[in-house]
């Protein structure tokens, strides 16, 4: 089958629905499928590699937003493939591709990733696509898929699950199980960073105003109160237009010594430093984080993940099985869970290894990837 995966980000671009359209893009493919990526040409500064078994085709967006870019190429690229796999939110290519739906009857899939929310005049914006423009894309698709029920009960897919449950599919994301796996520590970083007979905090995720929501300000105030103690350490691993801010913020704090910010670190990096963690902090704020792959990472480096209790991400991390869960904004809460898992290593391990056992029972890519080619072969 010919198959177009449509996506507002990819690899070099950290974040969840770019290492989402990659799998699935490597997933397909080498299940037989001929596989083409269609996605903005990034800004400068990011370095391609683009040695896939699929093609990866960059176009240059006619206006770009953020994450968004309106790409009109997709209206004569697209026709000529057998399905299409669309990554949505893709703000100015999912109208693209309800605009062709209307000239050429589309095989279309949708990935629904998450709702958006923003501030301001984005906020409203977004509300005004999800009430004109999101219907009239998802009435397009043959089927919808979400990585949870959780998320999708507690979405802006909830009335539309009420009225059309066998449009949805429930398919998780999913974790290189073979790069992401119990390490011992890495000498290197432990003496790079002195960690030596340290408890270290993880923080994995980018640092850009697309991603305000995943809570890095709370992270940092929440370590405030330890601040007396000399047995923690908290890595910030990520970058973006926003890290200088929260590099403000801990220094304003007097954390600068303990609170490290390490940078962007490349997918076949990033094992090394989940070995020298003793947690994964995922302190996010809202329902724009709807799942949480970097908590399958950690989980599937036998790390206990300390998570916000929100929709969607506590069908990834169990409360108290694979770890805990806080109330999402909550500075207070999130000090006592990590204090907690300080103090009670033996808890912290149990829940590090029901976190590798769940990763290994439902969510490797290889399980995913069979489950996403039975669907799409399954439409008519």
């Amino acid at each position: 089958m010919k198959i177009a995966e449509v996506t507002a980000t990819f690899p070099p671009y950290k974040a969840g629905m770019a290492n989402v359209a990659y799998y699935n893009a490597w997933g397909l493919a080498t299940l037989g499928h001929e596989v083409t990526v269609f996605t903005p040409q990034q800004r400068k500064g990011l370095l391609y590699a683009d040695e896939y078994p699929f093609r990866v085709e960059r176009l240059q967006p006619w206006f770009r937003y953020g994450n968004a870019g309106i790409l009109p190429q997709l209206f004569y690229k697209l026709p000529s493939y057998d399905l299409i796999h669309l990554h949505y939110p893709f703000f100015g290519g999912s109208e693209v591709i309800y605009f062709l739906d209307k000239v050429k009857d589309l095989k279309l899939v949708v990935t629904y990733h998450m709702d958006v929310f923003g501030q301001g005049l984005l906020a409203k914006f977004f509300e005004w696509h999800k009430s004109h423009v999101m219907p009239r894309i998802l009435d397009r698709a043959d089927k919808i898929i979400v990585s949870s029920w959780d998320y999708a009960k507690n979405s802006a897919l909830r009335e539309r699950l009420e009225d059309e449950p066998e449009k949805f599919v429930e398919i998780p994301f999913g974790v290189n199980h073979l790069l992401f796996k119990p390490r011992y520590r890495d000498k290197e970083l432990v003496e790079r960073y002195d960690l030596y007979r340290k408890n270290v905090i993880l923080f994995v995720g980018a640092l850009d105003r697309a991603h305000y929501f995943k809570g890095v300000n709370v992270l940092i105030q929440a370590m405030r109160p330890l601040a007396d103690r000399d047995d923690w350490r908290v890595l910030i691993i990520g970058d973006g237009d926003l890290a200088d801010s929260y590099k403000s913020l801990v220094e304003s704090l007097g954390l600068g010594k303990k609170i490290i910010f390490v940078g962007f670190v490349p997918d076949n990096q990033l094992p090394k430093f989940y070995s020298v963690g003793d947690m994964l902090v995922l302190p996010s704020v809202d329902k724009s984080e709807a799942f949480g792959i970097v908590s399958l990472e950690a989980m599937a480096s036998s790390l206990p993940v300390i998570a916000s209790d929100l929709p969607g991400v506590r069908s990834v991390v169990e409360k108290k099985v694979s770890g805990l869960l806080v109330k999402p904004g909550s500075v207070d809460n999130l000090t006592k869970m990590v204090d907690y898992l300080i103090r009670n290593p033996r808890v912290a391990k149990a829940y590090g290894e029901a976190g590798r056992q769940k990763i290994l029972d439902k969510y490797t890519w290889d399980k995913v990837s069979y489950k996403l080619d039975n669907l799409l072969r399954s439409i008519k």
